[in-house]
């Protein structure tokens, strides 16, 4: 899923309006002005619709005849969208993210190592390979280690065999990808590639309990990563 936002002048209208939207600053049902924005913004008309077109295929808003372009319901929202992940992080919400992910991950992930290194074939065992390679070699480049982080993730879930757990990584990586940067874009981030070697082993050794046993491993060092860099509201609360 790639993120549409800051592409051109398009990306930029839909970055402003999107985060506005998201962090708050149109309410449930707000209409929007959309000729006083266009003034706001200092764009024509034409890049103003374009770009509202793109946030209604988010979610985001919707257009009716006499009612205009209002603001839809959280429920409404594509929540999986790139975009908007990365709007809910910069509005503040990095922490209920990061917890979300997590739960997902845990309910899905233990359970597709294990089919995976009970069904995974030469192809999938390159593509682990190639990924965990890429994640070695990033060194100190956070954004080339969360691609390959992604790319891993991705392998082991086509690698279980089953279209519809493929499909998974779709709900997976935009967060996995902002996961990663509050993560391992701060100094002295742990290297995460021991944790998925591991598993890459236990799949290689078509070993299912330990491959699963491993992606637990894993998720355990990705939850505590993830409180050093935002710690739950209780504990921070408890040692300030």
């Amino acid at each position: 899923m790639a993120s549409y936002s800051n592409r051109g002048v398009h990306g930029q209208v839909v970055h402003h309006l999107g985060a506005r939207i998201v962090c708050g600053g149109y309410a449930e049902g707000d209409v929007l002005d959309v000729k006083a924005l266009g003034q706001e913004l200092d764009v024509s008309l034409t890049v103003l619709r374009e770009s509202l077109k793109v946030l209604a295929g988010k979610g985001l808003i919707d257009a009716r005849q006499k009612r205009g372009t209002f603001v839809r319901p959280r429920s409404a929202w594509n929540l999986l969208d790139p975009d908007v992940i990365r709007w809910r992080a910069e509005g503040g919400e990095s922490e209920q993210l990061m917890r979300d992910l997590a739960e997902v991950r845990a309910i899905i992930e233990p359970a597709a190592a294990h089919r995976a290194a009970l069904r995974r074939t030469e192809a999938d065992l390159a593509a682990l390979d190639a990924a965990l390679d890429r994640m070695e070699a990033a060194g100190g480049d956070w954004a080339a280690a969360a691609e390959a982080d992604a790319a891993f993730h991705r392998a082991l879930l086509a690698a279980t065999g089953n279209e519809l757990l493929d499909r998974l990584e779709q709900l997976l990586e935009p967060g996995l990808l902002e996961r990663d940067r509050l993560v391992h874009s701060r100094p002295g981030a742990d290297d995460p590639a021991p944790s998925h070697r591991a598993v890459r082993d236990a799949v290689h050794a078509q070993d299912a309990p330990r491959a699963q046993a491993a992606m637990v491993e894993l998720l355990t060092k990705a939850a505590h990563d993830v409180d050093l860099v935002a710690p739950p509201a209780g504990r921070a609360e408890r040692t300030a």
